[in-house]
């Protein structure tokens, strides 16, 4: 009998992992996508999308579906998911491994502000600028919506849903992006104030470059903490070794 992974993904580390698990003989890989991005990049092995009610709920497939490991690469933002995968791993005692690509680090030369929330963030705000390139995402924009007197130029995959600022223009792109056209992008919109995720990795790193390029002060939102006795392993090949898998 195959041993059955299911991969948490929507992240470029999850797509990888799940191509060098599908690469293996007598291995079958699940990718579970949470269906947030209408057109998500191809996936290796077998793809489900959509939730799977709590953590009572993953269990339950866990047993159904016989899985054998679990690692969640998500992203560093899913907090709901990795509670929940740390949930169903104890009550099935199916062993989870959770991949976290390192955070972004300041330079000497970098204007950061860390912010514990968005809604930190949005306290920030007013005294450091007034055009504000705001890249957290479409489903983090509640915390702006009452800010007025401010200008934001916001950046997502997907169209984001109200409530949002009054005095916003939606910029839809994905990443990777270049130094040269953050530069560009920050100098065209006249932007003086930086808010960001501390998602790490290098496909939208470079909006950090061009901000210090700027001297743009720059808010960064720090990440949720992992529950309770789950640690983090940082790239692709420590996932693999910690999965323990049989020879290929």
């Amino acid at each position: 009998m195959s041993t059955h992974v299911l991969v948490l993904g929507g992240t470029t580390e999850a797509r990888e992992l799940a191509a060098l698990l599908a690469a293996r003989p007598g291995l079958r890989v699940t990718t579970s996508l949470a269906g947030r991005v209408s057109r998500p990049g191809p996936q290796a092995g077998e793809v489900r999308t959509g939730g799977f009610g709590g953590a009572d709920g993953l269990a339950a497939w866990l047993r159904e579906h016989r899985v054998d490991a679990v690692v969640d690469a998500t992203h560093p933002f899913a907090e709901a998911i990795t509670r929940n995968a740390a949930g169903a791993a104890a009550a099935t005692g199916v062993p989870l491994v959770v991949l976290r690509r390192p955070g972004w680090r300041p330079g000497p030369a970098d204007r950061w502000h860390p912010a514990g929330s968005p809604a930190e963030a949005a306290r920030l705000l007013p005294g450091l600028g007034r055009r504000v390139f705001l890249t957290t995402g479409r489903l983090g924009l509640a915390a702006f919506a009452p800010l007025t007197g401010l200008h934001f130029l916001v950046r997502s995959v997907e169209p984001p849903e109200p409530p949002m600022p009054a005095d916003t223009r939606v910029l839809l792109a994905r990443g990777p992006f270049t130094v040269a056209g953050e530069t560009e992008l920050l100098r065209a919109h006249r932007i003086d104030v930086l808010v960001t995720k501390d998602s790490g990795g290098e496909a939208t790193a470079a909006k950090l470059t061009a901000a210090r390029k700027l001297g743009l002060p720059v808010v960064v939102v720090g990440r949720p903490p992992l529950p309770y006795g789950v640690t983090a392993v940082p790239d692709v090949p420590a996932a693999l070794a910690r999965l323990c898998l049989p020879p290929a």
